[in-house]
């Protein structure tokens, strides 16, 4: 399974906030240390294209979705009828690495990957170790019955209770959620302006 395994805190600063979760190291240095070290540390005014490549960035980021992916997910939602941005998150946000993390099962994405594919998670009562795996309306996502114990997932639940989306319903008695409905652009939570995305790939 491809995933960024490169270093997080210097990706978070140079996006200008802590995408990949809790980061105690993050708001520990407030200086530059090169004007040369990076092209997106230069001084003066940021061009419209630079500002656009860090927006893709930080959604590339916060969903764990490398770069071919992340282009293949745009030409679907190009392809759809609907405003392009909000259909390319609704992509990321259903996802079943997002959802397992959405429904409190890890406690980040990184985690909810992980999880996955190492098939503690069903889907429709049937295992799925696929963390890219599309989810659709009604959809229930469970936990395998060997994996309720399971102290990550234990932990997380547990630290997140009250932490829940509109979109997703949860049992908690028999540790179940569903996908009630996709959600719309004001039901995503996440800092990411999808229109400079947009224009920059129709460039």
């Amino acid at each position: 399974m491809a995933r960024y395994i490169g270093p997080k805190t210097k990706i978070s600063r140079r996006l200008g906030e802590s995408i990949f979760g809790e980061d105690k190291y993050f708001n520990r240095r407030k200086y530059i240390t090169s004007e040369h070290s990076s092209p997106f540390r230069r001084k003066g005014k940021r061009s419209e294209y630079l500002i656009q490549l860090l927006e893709k960035q930080k959604a590339k980021y916060t969903y764990g979705i490398l770069e071919r992916q992340f282009e293949r997910l745009y030409l679907e939602a190009s392809k759809k009828k609907g405003i392009t941005g909000e259909l390319l998150l609704q992509f990321c946000e259903s996802r079943l690495d997002n959802v397992v993390f959405r429904l409190r099962f890890s406690p980040s994405r990184c985690s909810a990957r992980q999880i996955v594919s190492h098939k503690h998670i069903t889907v429709n009562e049937k295992v799925v170790n696929i963390p890219s795996f599309r989810l659709k309306k009604g959809d229930k996502i469970g936990i395998k019955k060997g994996s309720k114990k399971h102290p990550v997932i234990v932990d997380s639940i547990n630290q997140n209770k009250n932490i829940l989306v509109e979109w997703l319903s949860f049992d908690e008695k028999n540790m179940i959620g569903t996908l009630v409905f996709l959600p719309s652009r004001n039901q995503i939570p996440e800092n990411i302006k999808e229109q400079l995305i947009v224009e920059l790939y129709s460039k």
